[in-house]
């Protein structure tokens, strides 16, 4: 599990402004508005990833979105929460992903996402938006002409009191129009999600689970907040009802199947070994507890506190009971790897490759541990290894770094100077790609794909953002 630099900046972010009013209509959801602005903090992992896949795969093709390569994103925050801020990707925390305790529960939050995505609801509050904007301004003329008239009649003592009421009462209004909008659509995705899961053969039970700890929560501010300020449905409402919906269902009482679920506990136990502390880690899978989640927990956890021969002997254990789970070869890789012992790490990622079926996030650390093994040979492979990765991850700004820098190894300094200035370039850092692109550019021959695909960045002209 890595922690990568933040997206680029969403094709959402489109004012200031907009941002602004966003962030505000969507109940202070700070998943949405770091969206809008390009700076989620994302992790990547590749065994997390392929079991979202998995959730998610049959979920999309119900809800007729399969060919539309939306991608699950996994956000650095410990949060339950999970939320969608374009049309073709999920944002889910890993802390709903490690307080999930069965696959069910964490695909009825990706099944409601779908519902989101599938109902165009991103698309229709950014109309929403755009029109409340619109009568916010002319609220405000409004009550600013109220208060002109106001002292042209000599009633200008008493309107400077009940000024900013006249100029919020409209906003509030409209305010609450467009959360009650929002509401509606919470309860749409709602109704999507259990449609997607019976069509699935899978229970909604999960959902009503997950909505029980939202409930939970809000018992020690229900008796505070107005439900008509809130942007979605309370946890109470939303449970009696869906409990009808998902009851009449003939899947209501089926569970996960064995196989999935131990897959689930994987991944909670290797978040658990990631990011919690060492005695949370103990207390969460004592050493009486010698199941693989706990023992992959305990060696995660080992690895990431620097107890690295401690934690290769307890991923050769696993491997030893499961030799072709190619993700315990990638952890004794990246073990290894990030302790400086990168010759090391090589044979146990390209182990994990093979087994992985060339996974592109595995690919991407062989050709980090090839480059920082040194050696003209090594940069070669790494060469290749870093370019089947990026066909598959375009994006990933730091392939792309490791691509230069096994380039400039074999004296390639036209592409060494192109592979740096995408690394820029997905950086969002466009100064920085243009230069680094004007130098390849020279040393390739006019028309070659290198000088165009330098020629690409060299034009590019990022948005601007009023």
């Amino acid at each position: 599990m890595h922690t990568l630099p933040a997206f680029r900046r969403s094709p959402l972010a489109r004012s200031a402004v907009a941002m602004a009013t966003a962030a505000a209509i969507l109940c202070g959801h700070a998943g949405q508005a770091l969206a809008q602005q390009g700076k989620l903090p994302v992790l990547r992992d590749a065994e997390s990833e392929e079991l979202l896949r998995d959730y998610s795969r049959p979920i999309l093709k119900a809800a007729g979105l399969a060919r539309q390569n939306v991608e699950v994103v996994i956000i650095n925050s410990r949060d339950f929460n999970a939320f969608v801020a374009d049309g073709r990707r999920i944002f889910v925390n890993y802390g709903a992903l490690f307080q999930s305790t069965t696959p069910n529960q964490i695909i009825g939050v990706l099944a409601h996402e779908t519902g989101h995505i599938a109902g165009g609801h991103l698309a229709r509050i950014r109309e929403q938006l755009a029109s409340a904007q619109t009568a916010a301004l002319v609220a405000l003329l409004l009550g600013a002409a109220a208060i002109g008239a106001s002292a042209a009649t000599g009633q200008g003592n008493n309107i400077g009191q009940a000024a900013p009421g006249i100029i919020m009462a409209p906003q509030e209004v409209i305010r609450r129009t467009l959360l009650s909008y929002q509401r509606s659509q919470e309860e749409a995705a709602d109704r999507a999600a259990v449609n997607y899961l019976n069509a699935t053969g899978q229970s909604a039970r999960g959902m009503i689970e997950t909505f029980a700890r939202f409930k939970q929560d809000q018992l020690f501010i229900s008796q505070q907040v107005d439900p008509y300020l809130l942007s979605h449905p309370t946890a109470q409402n939303r449970i009696a009802q869906l409990e009808t919906l998902a009851q009449a269902s003939p899947y209501y009482n089926k569970k996960d199947a064995p196989e999935l679920q131990h897959r689930h506990d994987m991944m909670r136990a290797k978040i658990a070994g990631y990011f919690e502390k060492p005695d949370t880690v103990s207390r969460l899978y004592p050493p009486s507890n010698n199941s693989m989640p706990a023992r992959y927990a305990r060696a995660v956890s080992l690895y990431r506190w620097g107890n690295v021969r401690a934690a290769v002997q307890q991923i050769d254990g696993l491997i030893a009971q499961q030799p072709n789970n190619p993700y315990f070869h990638e952890l004794r890789g990246q073990v290894l790897l990030e302790s400086g012992r990168a010759k090391e790490s090589i044979p146990s990622l390209r182990r994990a490759v093979d087994l992985s079926k060339g996974n592109a996030l595995i690919r991407m650390m062989l050709g980090q541990a090839l480059v920082q093994g040194g050696g003209n040979e090594d940069a070669q492979e790494a060469i290749r290894e870093l370019r089947f990765a990026l066909q598959r991850e375009p994006n990933a700004s730091f392939g792309h770094r490791q691509l230069a820098i096994a380039y400039a190894r074999t004296g390639d300094r036209a592409n060494a100077d192109l592979s740096a200035a995408y690394a820029a370039f997905n950086d969002a850092d466009f100064k920085a790609a243009k230069t680094l692109a004007t130098r390849a550019q020279r040393s390739f021959k006019v028309g070659t794909p290198g000088w165009l695909r330098a020629d690409d960045i060299i034009k590019f002209q990022p948005p601007k953002v009023n």
